[in-house]
């Protein structure tokens, strides 16, 4: 059986995160050398003064010794409590000091003592000083030190966030721009102050931004010089179609006319796809909204079609949308699904999401992974790659998503799935008014299935 692999929680991987347990890392380590050095140099000096202190009374109580003077409080000869260590060292004839517990001077208890020792005729004579306020000192001086530190890393610490904190907003506001760009919001910029001024100092995060702002103008540049040359060239092929169309329909009765009609009607069809395409790119569509019933929409496109397909209502439903578009999306993926695809073609309806299904051998990957490419097709001659990607580009403009997929027992799978009315019932079918976001483009063309189908 596999150990499951300790995993940190998500929100450690943030650079405020890492930030802050950087900085308190480094401030324990830096407060802790910092104490310790003090410690260290405060201990050593207030030792080195009760060591001179005790060394000075042992002086005296020696030559009080030597003088057959009465000893001073706080000194004799192998007192109780002296330290073996301490015996040793004056047995043999030297003088030393140690701390331990001892007597204090004054009431006699036990308590932290410096004592010193001296050789006297083969005993030990022995002076101690109360060294419980120097404990006191050091003591005090440790706990001022874990306070400060404490202290200075708390303060560094929120310091260090704060300034953290102003450059991960920066680059959380970055991250949004760069979301929104690929999005398709190419009007979007991260816009911050400090590259607004070329002669002034930028940090890393505003190099990037600024790099940032730059791309998204020069694509934007791109984007729209493509959008105008389309549209433009769409608009300039229309002024020779009509033409072309009212001098084919001159022509005798003849195969090679009617090889020229269909010619020229599918170079109209795809004139007529450009331009849509070139109206979906600059995002200016305005949809007219409505409460339909989804069913009979679906069923009136697949009328309109003239093709095979059956249609299966599992569960009704009331969206609110752009009818006219709607149709326009259901109409390119049963075409497409006729044309790439192989019957049985099956559009169903389960509430608000409608599933064009064809029995072929699928979408192909690149269009699972990228989506709908334009002018990309599996074969010659079967489309230009426009419906799908038209298709795509009406259902966003009605706030639909539509998914691609494969089915589990094979065949293309196109799954559109609408905002379901959530209002009160208005009493009709198929065509109530609802909340209107504006009057329909003009230039959109009208009917159904209008429209060259993408090639998966």
């Amino acid at each position: 059986m596999r150990r499951r692999r300790f995993r940190a929680p998500s929100w450690t991987a943030s650079l405020t995160w890492k930030s802050a347990v950087f900085l308190t890392a480094m401030c324990c380590t830096l407060a802790a050398l910092l104490g310790f050095l003090v410690h260290t140099a405060v201990t050593r000096q207030v030792v080195e003064q009760a060591r001179e202190k005790t060394l000075d009374k042992l002086e005296a109580v020696t030559e009080a010794y030597e003088a057959g003077e009465p000893l001073p409080p706080g000194s004799g000869i192998d007192p109780p409590g002296l330290p073996g260590s301490l015996r040793e060292v004056a047995a043999g004839g030297e003088r030393g000091t140690v701390v331990a517990d001892g007597p204090r001077p004054r009431d006699g208890r036990r308590g932290p003592a410096m004592w010193a020792a001296g050789p006297a005729d083969g005993r030990a004579l022995a002076a101690w000083t109360d060294y419980s306020h120097s404990a006191r000192t050091i003591g005090g001086l440790d706990r001022a030190i874990i306070g400060s530190s404490l202290l200075a890393i708390a303060a560094t610490l929120l310091v260090g966030l704060f300034a953290v904190g102003r450059v991960t907003r920066r680059l959380h506001q970055s991250a949004r721009v760069a979301r929104r760009i690929g999005a398709g919001d190419l009007d979007a910029r991260v816009a911050d102050p400090r590259t607004a001024r070329p002669v002034r100092a930028q940090d890393e995060v505003a190099i990037v931004a600024g790099a940032l702002d730059a791309m998204a103008s020069t694509l934007q540049r791109k984007l729209q010089t493509e959008q105008r040359f389309t549209a433009d060239v769409a608009h300039e092929l229309r002024t020779p179609l009509t033409g072309l169309t009212a001098a084919a329909e001159l022509l005798p009765p003849s195969r090679p006319a009617e090889l020229v009609r269909d010619r020229v009607q599918a170079l109209r069809a795809l004139t007529e796809d450009l331009l849509e395409i070139s109206r979906l790119d600059a995002r200016t569509e305005r949809v007219d909204l409505a409460v339909h019933d989804l069913a009979p929409v679906a069923e009136r496109v697949v009328r309109a079609s003239g093709t095979r397909t059956e249609v299966r209502v599992r569960g009704a439903a009331r969206v609110e949308t752009d009818r006219r578009r709607l149709e326009r999306v259901i109409g390119n993926l049963v075409a497409n699904a006729h044309r790439h695809g192989a019957p049985p073609v099956v559009v169903e309806v389960d509430g608000p999401v409608v599933s064009v299904r064809d029995h072929g051998p699928g979408f192909p990957a690149y269009l699972l992974r990228d989506g709908p490419q334009r002018f990309r097709t599996d074969g010659a001659g079967k489309g230009h790659g426009l419906g799908l990607t038209i298709a795509l580009g009406q259902a966003e403009v009605i706030g639909a998503r539509l998914e691609f997929a494969v089915a589990p027992d094979g065949g293309a799978l196109a799954r559109l799935t609408l905002p379901e009315y959530g209002g009160p019932d208005d009493g009709g079918s198929g065509g109530n008014p609802g909340v209107r976001r504006g009057p329909a483009d003009e230039n959109d063309p009208d009917g159904p299935t209008r429209g060259t189908p993408d090639a998966p």
